[in-house]
């Protein structure tokens, strides 16, 4: 007989977590939520296609779990991602799920939101899609990124983002640059302190602007000019 003190303890906590994530509501959540803004418990519930007290009960469970934070003003309750942890945890997931490939969309409007959001989107706080892509491999190809041993900034990369006047605000334990695996590419894009900042930035400045109401970017045509200034690329591609 085995000695059930030989358990791992962060069983039951992996598998509380598990439980959290596996229900197709809360996942319709989370993703929504890798937006980065805050969301009211109403406009999720519409989102997911629930009553308001479905949603409140599921939101209520995120919450609790740490995975959620929550945050009042008047009669609204606004949640959001807890942190960049959580944000990563789903997307890593998300990459996991391959396609359907015999799904198709359902109507005209959804086919473009797709397209949209492949092209280019936010993951959380960092650009994905193929706009992050194609901002990974320029950083790459100039030599201001490294990913033979994992993402790393080179000093010429440093110095980059520091010519362009995009500050890097490192605070806590999160790493200057992190690899996040693409759900649409397939691959890794740029994330973590370096990623963030360069799409806090290009949104700031108007080099991308959000469209529709879920995670979909597109780059402006000053955007264009600029990311074809500072890295070499042709983004009318992405159009």
């Amino acid at each position: 007989m085995l000695d059930r003190m030989t358990k791992d303890p962060q069983a039951p906590r992996l598998a509380r977590l598990a439980a959290l994530i596996a229900d197709e509501t809360r996942a319709a959540c989370l993703l929504a939520l890798l937006d980065g803004r805050a969301w009211t418990a109403g406009e999720l519930a519409r989102h997911a296609g629930v009553a308001a007290s479905t949603m409140s009960e599921h939101l209520g469970h995120l919450v609790a779990g740490g995975l959620l934070a929550q945050e009042r003003q008047g009669r609204h309750r606004y949640v959001r991602l807890a942190d960049a942890r959580v944000a990563h945890l789903v997307e890593d997931l998300a990459a996991q799920v391959s396609p359907d490939p015999d799904r198709r969309p359902r109507n005209l409007r959804e086919a473009s939101a797709g397209s949209a959001m492949a092209r280019g989107r936010t993951c959380y706080d960092h650009f994905a899609g193929r706009l992050g892509i194609a901002l990974t491999d320029a950083l790459t190809a100039r030599e201001l990124l490294r990913q033979d041993t994992g993402f790393a900034l080179t000093e010429a990369g440093l110095a980059w983002f520091a010519d362009a006047g995009i500050a890097l605000r490192r605070t806590g334990r999160r790493p200057l640059a992190r690899a996040c695996l693409d759900w649409t590419e397939r691959r890794p894009h740029l994330a973590g302190v370096a990623g963030a900042a360069l799409c806090r930035h290009a949104l700031e400045a108007g080099w991308c602007v959000r469209i529709g109401s879920e995670r979909a970017v597109k780059v402006t045509a000053t955007g264009e000019q600029m990311w074809a200034d500072l890295l070499g690329i042709d983004t009318r591609t992405l159009r």
